[in-house]
């Protein structure tokens, strides 16, 4: 038998899938984590999830590749051993670096903009790594190896696959890593990590991905109109495009996805407005009492705290969610409609630019389980709405292991 493992980092915790030869999957399983911006969890995480696959598994795995948060850097020393927390994916801290690059493409989120603010705060950092690429080197030992969705928003240059000569000009441009496509081979598993785990000694570790690229291989979607978006802790918009289209105002952007283009952005709003408010139960229970064919009455624009990237630019963005009813069932289904119009006017947004216009959705994520939910984004989007057969990126992730860059239009 072979195996290939997935391996999906998000803000919650860490998932694995392995998938047999045939593409089935053989085994599932997940791992909580407390801090998001802690590496020592993230590595625990690894480990235990490895640790805990089967011995027949370990002994007979081809191949593995991760996903992680975008936009999510870690300074690190010579040994890859953290110097600081991570800076998450809305970590906002790096305006005045956002500022000093002059682009409205790398705004204070972006990975180029922390990597100015590591470059000042850590001058001492030998490693400056996206979250993918700091697990991959555990279990490499290579540190200078990125894939081209991870570098993206750190000012790499995806139509001409090369990093930008003003970017290497920039404070940190020494940190700056060789990009693989995603599947690429990085290399072996190091000796120590085949003997502490029992794995397989021919084992290679594959250039990985986002984690909301990797949901959307996932959903095994090829043609151009075809979108996914995952409903997790965030909203996530990922539409296959002929065309790549770009409007930082607007917090637009496009990944190369082989010979075609990701286009779409990322919302703030998503399953962490929701987890403000409501349990997992209560939101079952609550969603049941909701008809979808009716309106709220309620104008939201669900955020969990001030600021927003997609499809409105805007880090002051203050949340609306008020005034709340007393019907906790009604003040739910006002924030599933905000929700819904805020996707609406994501792909609203990507079509006026010229991607190529919106034909159906799968849905990924903890969101896609909610049917009313579904029937709410159908009637704000248009088009149909259906629920991914695999929506989760670790899912994504296994199939880039056991594909490589070949899963990707060519």
């Amino acid at each position: 038998m072979t195996f290939y493992l997935g391996l999906d980092f998000g803000t919650s915790g860490a998932r694995a899938c392995v998938l047999d030869k045939a593409g089935e999957t053989v085994s599932e399983n997940r791992a909580a984590y407390a801090d998001p911006a802690s590496a020592q969890a993230w590595r625990e995480a690894l480990f235990g999830l490895i640790d805990d696959l089967p011995a027949e598994i370990r002994l007979n795995l081809a191949a593995l590749a991760i996903d992680g948060t975008s936009g999510t850097l870690l300074a690190a020393d010579a040994a890859f051993e953290p110097m600081a927390p991570a800076l998450l994916y809305n970590d906002g801290r790096a305006a005045d670096e956002a500022r000093a690059i002059g682009n409205p493409q790398y705004g204070a989120t972006s990975g180029l903009a922390k990597r100015l603010w590591l470059a000042k705060n850590f001058p001492d950092a030998v490693h400056c790594f996206h979250q993918a690429d700091w697990l991959a080197a555990l279990l490499t030992g290579r540190g200078d190896i990125t894939d081209y969705h991870n570098a993206l928003k750190s000012g790499f240059d995806a139509e001409n696959l090369a990093w930008p000569d003003w970017v290497g000009r920039l404070p940190g441009s020494r940190w700056q890593q060789k990009v693989l496509t995603p599947g690429d081979a990085i290399g072996p598993l190091l000796p120590a990590m085949t003997r502490r785990f029992g794995l397989n000694p021919d084992c290679i570790v594959r250039a990985g991905t986002t984690d909301s690229i990797a949901a959307f291989m996932a959903a095994r979607l090829t043609e151009p109109g075809e979108a996914v978006t995952s409903l997790g802790t965030t909203l996530v918009l990922k539409l296959l495009s002929e065309t790549r289209v770009e409007e930082p105002a607007s917090g637009v952007y496009s990944h190369r996805y082989g010979r075609l283009w990701l286009a779409g952005g990322a919302s703030n709003s998503g399953g962490g407005v929701l987890r403000q408010y409501f349990s997992d139960a209560m939101l079952v229970q609550l969603s049941a009492r909701i008809d979808p064919a009716r309106s709220s009455g309620l104008d939201y624009y669900p955020l969990p705290a001030p600021g927003e990237r997609f499809p409105l630019n805007d880090p002051a963005l203050a949340p609306r969610m008020s005034p709340r009813p007393e019907d906790d069932a009604r003040f739910l289904h006002g924030l599933l409609e905000g929700m819904a119009a805020i996707e609406a006017l994501g792909y609203r947004k990507l079509a006026a630019l010229g991607a190529t216009p919106l034909k159906r959705v799968l849905t990924a994520g903890g969101g896609a389980r909610n049917r009313i939910w579904a029937m709410i984004r159908q009637q704000a989007l248009q088009v149909p709405v259906g629920a991914a057969i695999h929506g989760e990126a670790a899912f994504g992730s296994a199939m880039l292991a056991r594909s490589g860059p070949q899963l990707l239009p060519h």
